[in-house]
């Protein structure tokens, strides 16, 4: 029997902390109880995290929610609850004992809050952890934007501008990942999720203690590395405008505060200002770790203390100088915006906290959350009313995203196919892109979501970003990506001078790791060019192997084969999460690259 509204259910409030705990500290999908298969997830195995609910069975995990409901339901308060997720952390080896204690502590009133407005049985908690075999887990049921009723105009594929026409050059940065705390010399491999820091510890040798520019670990970045790279932008200018899509904060999000989150979002926007100039603008997205707890975003109808106007107002007055009165009205509503750039051509920055499995807030009502897809389509309209051209940014990729979101998101990308001329996301850090295909066949390539690569280093990357080259300002322009280029810092040769290998070298040289149609012999990057790059990793493995060495953005541990291949073969050509899953059933992972993907978190 389902409890009464208003009294917190011990076992579910325990077990959404402990599950909270458990997703908290990587860019990577959580293990899975056929991770062994895997070999792909066996590489992207999360740093830190030892305990699997994979691994306990249905019948362990229902009783364990149901003594938890019975014998703590009565007298429960904050406290208790945040000690006892923190003991079970402890126990189940989630993390070391100092981070269950703070993460516990952090996302304690938010959870409970969210949970006072939505419950979960034993049986459905369980279908979470262990699977659907164990429980449905239903609190996210489909449902449906509304499209309007105007007729979709007749299709005309992209085709490549005349060589004389003017391009835009684009900047893209995404999850900088700055680390106040970065020491130069500390231990970059550590108990904690986060290493290379003040509280990290000695190294135990010296090849791995954390390097003055960077290190190839599971460490972020220090501020003179963020420095270095903006003097670089600013001097490899100009730039027609800059699309710029969140995380800023380093991943110590077991202690983080409002203040520290507000102080690193003034000092990071103020940065990007001063060495961009004034005359350059820049169009921001929300990543999921702007806010603290981490990926709490509760939606609008969310009033008080737990709201995000402390977050939204900050980012209204630090974005002013970029962005007209009207699109800062929107972000302070929900998170997200619209503006013209230039005649012809519009953007629209998507908060994507609001498809995210991790936003425990959409454990109360996942349904277009701020109405933001229903505005999306409203814009939509308007700019095929007007022939205007439209750029999508956000931080998530759609593929990541909650079923019925991706499935509604999907949809509205088919019906305004010929309005929508871009796509631009972040948030896994690796350099890779989803594939959109018409509804009726899902043959017909018709989108690219563009998954730039991450600033950061976290895990084991050189820091990067992304140059993107748009069919320009003049009557009569698609407004398409027609190539892209990846820079990045070499952390072997920026932290070992030529002249002196035990000091940094120091002015590092940011430099061209590839550009697209060069390396994959493609014309343009239009979605039929990605549809046969795609086709071609399945024939051809030596070019499957480029695009794994520049996912990683130059540095690569170990090569990707057989079901390595397959797997991400799958995460490419999925824009749609139920896509994913179909992929999944076909190659036989049983739900374990679905389950993997949807719990990325970065």
């Amino acid at each position: 029997m389902r409890l009464p509204p208003l009294v917190p259910c011990f076992g579910l409030i325990t077990f959404a902390l402990v599950l909270t705990v458990q997703r908290f500290g990587s860019c990577h999908p959580t293990p899975t109880s056929e991770q062994s298969k895997l070999v792909f997830i066996e590489h992207l195995t999360r740093p830190g995290i030892r305990f699997s609910w994979g691994n306990v069975s249905c019948h362990l995990c229902k009783a364990l929610f149901t003594i938890l409901d019975i014998v703590l339901l009565a007298e429960i308060n904050e406290e208790r609850v945040a000690h006892a997720a923190g003991e079970a952390c402890i126990h189940l080896h989630l993390a070391d004992e100092h981070v269950c204690r703070e993460i516990t502590e952090l996302f304690r009133d938010d959870v409970i809050l969210a949970l006072q407005e939505s419950f979960l049985l034993p049986s459905e908690a369980c279908g979470v952890l262990v699977g659907p075999s164990c429980g449905k887990f239903d609190i996210y049921a489909p449902w449906n934007v509304t499209l309007p009723k105007v007729p979709k105009p007749p299709v005309k594929p992209p085709s490549p501008p005349k060589p004389s026409s003017p391009q835009s050059r684009v900047l893209f940065l995404t999850d900088i990942h700055w680390d106040q705390e970065y020491k130069v010399g500390s231990a970059a491999d550590c108990k904690d999720p986060l290493c290379c820091r003040k509280d990290s510890g000695s190294p135990n040798w010296r090849r791995r203690e954390a390097g003055y520019w960077g290190t190839y670990s599971k460490c972020d970045l220090p501020l003179w590395t963020l420095e270095n790279l903006l003097e670089h932008i600013a001097a490899d200018g100009p730039w027609d405008w800059v699309y710029w899509t969140g995380d800023i904060p380093a991943h110590n999000v077991w202690s983080q505060t409002r203040q520290q989150q507000l102080s690193e979002l003034k000092v990071i926007s103020k940065l990007i200002h001063r060495h961009l100039g004034p005359n350059v603008t820049v169009y921001p997205a929300i990543g999921n770790h702007e806010s603290t707890p981490v990926n709490s975003f509760p939606p609008p109808f969310i009033h008080g203390n737990r709201s995000l106007i402390w977050l939204y107002n900050t980012m209204a007055e630090e974005w002013a100088p970029w962005l007209p009165e009207q699109a800062l009205k929107t972000l302070r509503y929900g998170g997200f915006y619209t503006m013209e750039i230039q005649p012809g051509l519009r953007v629209v920055s998507l908060n994507m906290n609001y498809c995210a499995r991790e936003n425990f807030w959409l454990m109360v009502n996942s349904t277009d959350p701020a109405n933001q897809l229903q505005w999306l389509i409203h814009i939509l309209q308007a700019s095929e009313d007007k022939g205007e051209k439209v750029h999508i940014i956000g931080h998530i990729p759609p593929g990541l995203c909650l079923g019925s979101w991706s499935w509604n998101y999907y949809h509205i990308v088919n019906r305004y196919e010929s309005t929508i001329t871009g796509q631009f996301f972040g948030h896994t850090h690796f350099d890779e892109f989803e594939m959109f295909y018409d509804e009726l066949t899902m043959t017909r390539p018709l989108g690219v979501a563009f998954i730039a690569p991450s600033v950061t280093t976290f895990v084991n990357l050189n820091p990067g970003y992304r140059v993107y080259y748009v069919d320009g300002d003049y009557k009569g322009s698609s407004r398409q990506v027609l190539d892209h280029e990846t820079y990045i810092l070499n952390l072997t040769e920026a932290n070992h001078s030529p002249g002196a290998p035990g000091s940094p070298n120091k002015n590092p040289k940011w430099t061209l790791l590839y550009r697209a149609t060069e390396a994959y012999g493609m014309p343009s990057v239009f979605p039929s060019d990605y549809n046969k790059l795609l086709q071609s990793f399945v024939s051809d493995d030596r070019v499957f192997q480029k695009f794994w060495y520049f996912r990683h953005k130059g540095h690569v541990s170990e090569p990707c084969k057989e079901t390595c291949r397959t797997t991400l073969l799958c995460l490419l050509q999925s824009g749609r999460y139920d896509e994913l899953e179909h992929c999944d059933d076909l190659n036989g992972f049983g739900g374990t690259l679905a389950r993997a993907a949807r719990k990325t978190l970065c």
